[in-house]
């Protein structure tokens, strides 16, 4: 399984690819989709939701995990972050790619056992679960990563579910 990790964001959007060989992970690519300030709006949109594309098509993941909308107090920010999330689901839909969507909390539980974790605690399990000489940089690609990670464990939890199921 390959899964495909979204941190959303129209400024900064972070992805992170991981395949789960067995019980192990193993990071295939992550990194950050960058736009600037003078860009109009519907062009931000545009380059991410072009670059995301471009990543499904080229490393072809079996899933793909974005993080959900939190409250911010910047409305501001939150609408811009629910456009940017807006074009990414859109481009899983036409990749026909699943879809598994996580509060932080729950990325924070699946990397760190711990839902209450700090960025720290959580960027340091996910460089250990993945083997990293180092910590992964931008935070954003390394909150794509913990994503990643959380889509694989929710997606092995499915499988068993199902074969559980046909078990009874």
């Amino acid at each position: 399984m390959i899964a495909l990790g979204i941190d959303p964001g129209t400024a900064i959007c972070g992805y992170g690819l991981v395949e789960s060989q067995g019980s192990k992970l193993k990071p295939i690519a992550y990194g950050v989709i960058e736009t600037t300030p003078d860009m109009e709006p519907a062009m931000r949109l545009k380059k991410v939701h072009h670059e995301i594309d471009v990543l499904i098509k080229q490393y072809q993941p079996t899933i793909m995990g974005v993080e959900m909308l939190f409250m911010n107090k910047n409305v501001r920010t939150v609408m811009a972050v629910g456009q940017a999330r807006g074009v990414i689901l859109l481009a899983a839909a036409q990749n026909d790619l699943p879809l598994a969507e996580f509060t932080p909390l729950q990325v924070k539980q699946a990397v760190t056992g711990y839902g209450k974790a700090i960025k720290e605690q959580v960027i340091y399990m996910t460089q250990r679960l993945l083997n990293l000489p180092n910590k992964p940089h931008p935070d954003d690609a390394a909150d794509a990563l913990a994503i990643a990670i959380a889509t694989i464990h929710c997606g092995n939890i499915n499988k068993m579910r199902v074969t559980n199921d046909r078990l009874r």
